[in-house]
């Protein structure tokens, strides 16, 4: 064969990489059931082919969530308000198009140390890839606004519930007061350094790209299928493009939506309680009491402890509780108050919302059905790499072997004097992260092992709070096993390998940095 005929090679896809770490996985704890055979149960076969079916089910919310997003936009793109939007947007940027990066990156840092903004980013990248390309940068400086600017503000974490706030009680379970004020201090310094370097990268990036299209990192087949997917709003900037009032409309519905979105996401009763009370003003609730016998806490008790108790005589009692009785007016929709939303809710509002943009800008009833519809099928491939991404998480806990890997490194710890542990500490998170990529799963089930013990070694609990969160957060800046990146990535039509690519300068002086705070900060408090 000619050698111009031969194939190049290419990068496999994410959904190539994430069957291979599945894979790599399984055998895995074949291996380590074989040395620590109480403690880790190897994989079978079934167990590694159920795995993204498993997986699925695990992240059904945040799939159904994905599928509603894509008739939402797919609405928006069939009213020409998006495209007509961007266009105008960058017309009046002009020549300013680089002051739009810091702009939304500081947003969504803020976003991520507040409430952890993550899953919820997924919407951006579609939007941003396309309002970059059209600004004349690529889609991969989208994706690195909306990845990196919540990424910093999650790796520094100040009253994030999902990290701090899981990580907190966790500690309080285990007996320890955190102080918050510290967390909060260390939170902020690691977000506001992060996010500043990440800014200076990115915009870095961005000015070669517009100076030279050729210097793009993306391949020719994602700029192929950049194009497809966002290049109509792209080219719509060097037309002369006005919106209509329909447009218009829809537009400010656009952003309504994604605005009560990010509040409903926030956990406000942790932040402010008037401002909360607010959002749930109307609700009303009725005390009532339920009558308890012997059988009822008997079979309670057994259904906790999987035993089988037999009790003499009786009991007799009164359990006493409230049901609501009226919704508060931000409930009437969803059926949760603005503040206490999670995936469901969101999806419902977007439903909703979708349907609202499709009247108000002026499509058939036929029109609404067939675009939502072509808007979700849109989003399968998103969803699969988000329910495989899921299925290694899935597996890993079924098997034990997350739980194995931690308490490990919390052995390895042991004795380790104060200018090493917290490096030592932060690359053991950075380590596990890859197997829980949950903060909030990582905190419930880490925190009450090291917590205690970095107070046992005479180290702040706090500043292990915030190793923690940044080795995570650090980690969840490019891990395949997340479904909010790979999800996010393929929207953008950016390959994992791609981003990885681009990226990993940036991650390992992030890491650095991370460390050398958390070090100091340990060896200082």
């Amino acid at each position: 064969m000619a050698e111009a005929d031969k194939k190049k090679f290419s990068m496999p896809s994410s959904f190539t990489i994430l069957l291979l770490l599945l894979a790599i996985v399984a055998i895995v704890t074949v291996i380590v059931a074989g040395v620590a055979p109480g403690e880790v149960t190897a994989a079978k076969f079934s167990d590694f082919f159920t795995a993204p079916v498993k997986g699925f089910a695990d992240a059904l919310p945040v799939c159904l969530f994905v599928f509603i997003l894509g008739g939402f936009l797919g609405m928006m793109t069939k009213t020409g308000a998006l495209d007509n939007g961007i266009a105008v947007l960058v017309k009046k940027l002009k020549g300013n198009e680089l002051v739009i990066i810091p702009v939304l990156m500081a947003i969504f840092a803020l976003g991520g140390t507040t409430y952890g903004m993550c899953e919820e980013t997924v919407p951006f990248y579609a939007l941003l890839a396309a309002t970059m390309m059209a600004a004349g940068f690529d889609p991969m400086v989208g994706a690195a606004t909306v990845l990196l600017g919540a990424g910093c503000g999650c790796l520094g974490s100040t009253v994030n519930p999902f990290a701090v706030g899981a990580a907190v009680d966790a500690l309080r379970s285990s007996g320890i007061e955190a102080d918050q004020t510290i967390i909060i201090g260390i939170g902020l310094v690691l977000c506001v350094v992060t996010t500043i370097i990440s800014i200076l990268f990115v915009m870095s990036y961005a000015k070669k790209v517009k100076a030279d299209k050729g210097s793009t990192i993306l391949s020719m087949q994602e700029l192929k299928n950049a194009e497809e997917a966002h290049g109509a709003a792209a080219a719509e900037v060097n037309k002369d493009i006005s919106l209509t009032g329909r447009q218009k409309g829809v537009l400010v519905i656009f952003a309504f939506t994604f605005v009560v979105m990010i509040l409903g996401f926030i956990p406000i009763a942790d932040l402010n309680e008037g401002v909360a009370a607010f959002f749930d003003s109307g609700s009303a609730y009725e005390a009532v009491e339920t009558p308890v016998t012997t059988d009822d806490l008997v079979a309670a008790y057994d259904e906790a402890n999987d035993t089988v108790t037999t009790v003499e005589g009786t009991v007799e009692g009164v359990a006493e509780g409230e049901v609501q009785t009226a919704q508060g007016w931000s409930a009437v929709i969803t059926g949760l108050p603005i503040g206490q939303w999670y995936f469901d809710e969101a999806s419902t509002w977007f439903f909703i919302m979708a349907i609202v943009i499709g009247i108000v800008g002026g499509l058939s009833e036929k029109d609404i059905v067939n675009t939502f519809i072509s808007g979700a099928a849109d989003m399968m491939s998103v969803v699969l790499v988000i329910a495989l991404a899921r299925g290694i998480s899935v597996l890993m806990a079924a098997t034990g072997l997350d739980m194995y890997v931690l308490n490990a490194a919390a052995n390895a710890l042991k004795g380790v004097s104060g200018v090493l542990f917290a490096p030592v500490a932060w690359l053991i998170y950075f380590g596990l992260s890859f197997l829980i990529p949950s903060t909030s799963g990582m905190a419930t089930v880490s925190i009450p092992i090291m917590g205690p013990l970095a107070q046992q070694l005479g180290f702040s609990p706090e500043v292990m709070v915030m190793i923690f969160s940044s080795a995570i957060g650090v980690v969840n800046l490019f891990t395949p096993t997340s479904g909010a990146i790979m999800g996010g990535l393929a929207l953008a039509r950016i390959e994992w390998t791609t981003w990885l690519k681009f990226a990993m300068k940036l991650i390992v002086v992030l890491s650095i940095v991370c460390i050398v705070i958390c070090t100091v900060a340990i060896m200082i408090i």
